[in-house]
């Protein structure tokens, strides 16, 4: 897994590129939530159109960067997840704890 990061104002934007899993990829993806929240960029922009898939341990990852934006007065903002990651976010009953978005311009908009 990859994550491209943009950072600007209070935004931080991140585009996970491959599988969100147990193991590395969702520490390192824990690991960059925490440091653009704890660098003051509050609203996460998470683009997952090329997050093919996700387990439990990828759903948690996501649901506690969403728990710690919150925190701090924040939100995450998710954009074009891929089908399998939104049926997967409709079965565990979290989809309607996020905004979903088209595309990244419109999430970023919506953060202001």
């Amino acid at each position: 897994m990859d994550i491209d990061i943009k950072q600007s104002g209070s935004i931080c934007s991140l585009k996970v590129k491959g599988p969100l899993k147990a193991g590395p990829s969702v520490q390192d993806f824990d690991h960059t939530v925490t440091s653009a929240l704890q660098g003051g960029h509050i609203c996460i922009v998470l683009n997952l159109e090329a997050m093919p898939v996700l387990d439990s341990s990828g759903i948690g990852a996501i649901v506690n960067a969403l728990r710690q934006a919150k925190k701090v007065g924040g939100d995450v903002k998710l954009v074009n997840p891929s089908s399998f990651a939104e049926k997967t976010f409709r079965m565990v009953g979290i989809l309607s704890l996020f905004s979903v978005y088209d595309n990244e311009d419109d999430a970023i908009a919506a953060c202001g």
